[in-house]
């Protein structure tokens, strides 16, 4: 069951994404030649007006094939032959799709929790004597944070949200830290900042956080921040893939990635807890999707809107198929990387790792 879920919600991500070329390239006045849900072999297909629309065998996929989109024809409907400004919003349309997608999830999700946290500081641990002072053995409160500091930066990295916390406290194996605090409405700077409860059986993490009544101002506002911390860790996370922090083993495909949802649905405790956990796990990857899409590499929407910036400045586009050699060099790049990946994913899956 969790893998059908899973595919499921893949294909939604990847349909969502060709549903913003299709829906801007219909109004832009572009010709559809085919919009199909889903790869490999046709189970569907229905001709409405110019368009094919066709349902297809494998889930995880799905295309908006627009005429003449890497060659210059002579009907004047196709792509090559819109406006240059038509023609970005179009590829754009599709990463933006995502994003969309993505904080409407994020919503969804923030729905679902009693109360909104933030990231501004509320207590520290510690015990309340008889006289009534309170004895702390917060290291973060003797390093400098207090009540009412709200994060900034931590290690160089923003803060938008707790998660962004979550994810370097977690992450992170330096015992002293950098931060930026907002305090007072201004922006200062503790350094060797740690985190340690020394109380007896204490651990990391030794302050708490302020937490809003849920209503609609702190939902959308929560759900922005997530959506910033979520886009910022895929930022990072691909800033690691390209440096070569990331270890090749580590690199993950389709297949893994539907197994890291089918396991977020399988793994939860209660239904609430997967709806959770299957919210969390698609707004990170559709944001994701939108995210890699939009880099300049060929191929990628990224990679055509770099030639159209091209094109821009030179007042003039580029030779059909030079652009077409680029693009397909990057396609077999791609296809290069998912089948290194997909290796990567089964070894995973029959070793347990």
């Amino acid at each position: 069951m969790g893998i059908i879920i899973a595919l499921l919600i893949f294909g939604l991500i990847v349909t969502v994404h060709e549903f913003g070329h299709f829906i801007c390239a219909k109004l832009s006045g572009i010709k559809v030649n085919e919009f199909a849900v889903g790869m490999g072999p046709k189970l569907l297909q229905k001709k409405k007006g110019e368009t094919m629309y066709s349902l297809r065998l494998i889930p995880m996929g799905g295309y908006c094939a627009m005429e003449g989109e890497d060659e210059t024809l002579d009907d004047p409907r196709g792509f090559r032959n819109a406006k240059l400004w038509k023609r970005m919003i179009v590829l754009v349309a599709g990463p933006m799709m995502n994003f969309i997608l993505g904080f409407i999830m994020l919503i969804a999700m923030v729905c679902m929790w009693v109360d909104i946290p933030t990231t501004e500081i509320k207590g520290f641990a510690g015990v309340k004597e008889e006289n009534g002072d309170i004895t702390y053995y917060a290291e973060s409160y003797e390093s400098g944070l207090r009540h009412g500091d709200r994060f900034y930066e931590m290690d160089g990295i923003r803060i938008f949200s707790d998660l962004d916390l979550n994810y370097i406290l977690a992450t992170t194996k330096l015992d002293e830290h950098e931060i930026t605090i907002v305090r007072d409405g201004k922006k200062m700077e503790l350094s060797n900042v740690k985190f340690h409860n020394n109380m007896e059986g204490g651990g990391m993490i030794d302050f708490g956080l302020v937490y809003k009544n849920k209503n609609p101002l702190t939902v959308l506002g929560c759900s922005k921040d997530y959506f910033c911390s979520m886009s910022h860790l895929v930022g990072l996370s691909l800033k690691q893939l390209f440096s070569g922090d990331v270890k090749k083993e580590e690199v993950s495909g389709p297949v893994g990635v539907v197994d890291a949802i089918s396991d977020a649905a399988e793994e939860s405790e209660s239904i609430l807890d997967a709806i959770f956990n299957l919210l969390y796990m698609s707004s990170l990857i559709t944001i994701n999707v939108g995210i890699f899409n939009l880099l300049p590499i060929p191929a990628l929407d990224g990679g055509r809107l770099l030639f159209c910036l091209i094109e821009f400045v030179r007042r003039k586009p580029v030779k059909p198929e030079h652009e077409g050699y680029v693009h397909a060099a990057g396609m077999l790049l791609l296809i290069g990387v998912m089948i290194f990946a997909t290796y990567n994913d089964i070894i995973r899956l029959i070793t347990g790792g």
